[in-house]
Formats: C-alpha cells, sequence, structure tokens
C-alpha cells in the first residue's frame, strides 16, 4: 500500500497557508476604534419616519469593513436586518452606506393563508456620518435615508436623522 501521508501533509500545510493570507484583516480596519457592537438610538426629523419616536439601533462594525444594522421595527413589517459597509473618513469620523429591503402587505388575509405573504416592494439606502467620542465608547451621527422602489427608482419615504450609539461590553 502506498504512503500518502507527505503528500497530504504538503497539501494541509498549503491549504492553512491560503486560509490563514485569505482571512487577514484590512490593516486599516483590524485595530479601527469602531469595530464591534454598538446599541443605540435614531430620532428621524424629516419624513414618514419623524413620528416614531422610539427606535432602536443595533450595529456591527466588523474588522473588513462590512457592517450589519438591524432594529427593533425589522418585525413592523417584516423585514430583514441591513447590510453596507463602512470606511474612516478621518479622526474619529467614520461614514457608513448600509441598504434593506422594503416589503409592501398583502392585499388580504387570504394571500397569508395560502402561503403567500410580505412580498418584494424596493429597498432602502442609508449614509451614515459617525463622530465617535474621545474614549471611544459612544458615537453621535446623522443619517440620510433615500427610498427606492421595486424598478430602482427614486420613492416617497426618505429623510434625515440623528442617532446616537454606546458600545455593548460583557
Amino acid at each position: 500500500m502506498k504512503n500518502y501521508r507527505l503528500p497530504v501533509l504538503v497539501f494541509s500545510a498549503a491549504v492553512a497557508l491560503f486560509a490563514v493570507g485569505g482571512c487577514q484583516l484590512a490593516p486599516e480596519k483590524a485595530g479601527s476604534p469602531l469595530t464591534g457592537a454598538w446599541r443605540g438610538s435614531a430620532q428621524f426629523t424629516s419624513g414618514p419616519f419623524a413620528a416614531v419616536k422610539d427606535l432602536e439601533l443595533m450595529y456591527v462594525f466588523h474588522a473588513d469593513g462590512t457592517m450589519t444594522e438591524s432594529s427593533n421595527y425589522d418585525g413592523a413589517p417584516p423585514v430583514p436586518p441591513a447590510y453596507g459597509a463602512w470606511k474612516q473618513t478621518g479622526p474619529r469620523q467614520f461614514e457608513a452606506h448600509y441598504e434593506f429591503y422594503s416589503v409592501k402587505p398583502p392585499a388580504n388575509l387570504d394571500e397569508i393563508l395560502k402561503g403567500g405573504g410580505w412580498g418584494p416592494d424596493g429597498r432602502g439606502v442609508l449614509t451614515q456620518k459617525i463622530t465617535l467620542s474621545a474614549d471611544g465608547n459612544a458615537f453621535e451621527s446623522t443619517i440620510r435615508m433615500e427610498v427606492f422602489s421595486q424598478q430602482g427608482k427614486p420613492a416617497a419615504g426618505g429623510g434625515e436623522a440623528v442617532a446616537r450609539g454606546r458600545r455593548m461590553t460583557p
């Protein structure tokens, strides 16, 4: 019987080196003070969401420059979290760009009973300009939201907001 131990060992080492090299973090983000989990709130000052007074947000700013955002209103109507990217624009200054899908309600209850549900109805695009506190544990920001139809055309429903966040710690 042939001994395959050496080729398997060499192949395993090559895969491990490739995996380590392929998973390196972008140096400018690996040590960024924004990286991590945050909890905050936002108040829209214009647009239809200005009537919402209890909007809470959770963010994760990943070291690779991607991000995830979710709110306490993701279930009303049911929508997935927002996904996007962020970058540092200056000392303690950051900009995040993230998007979410919007949905339209079913025309009637029968649609839900027949297996239908909330269908796609476009998307929202948020641009958030963040100023991190000196201690790195809080931020203040402004948010601009644009809304687009299912066909990608600008739609009503955007607005401007101010937001605050605190770093989540164990």
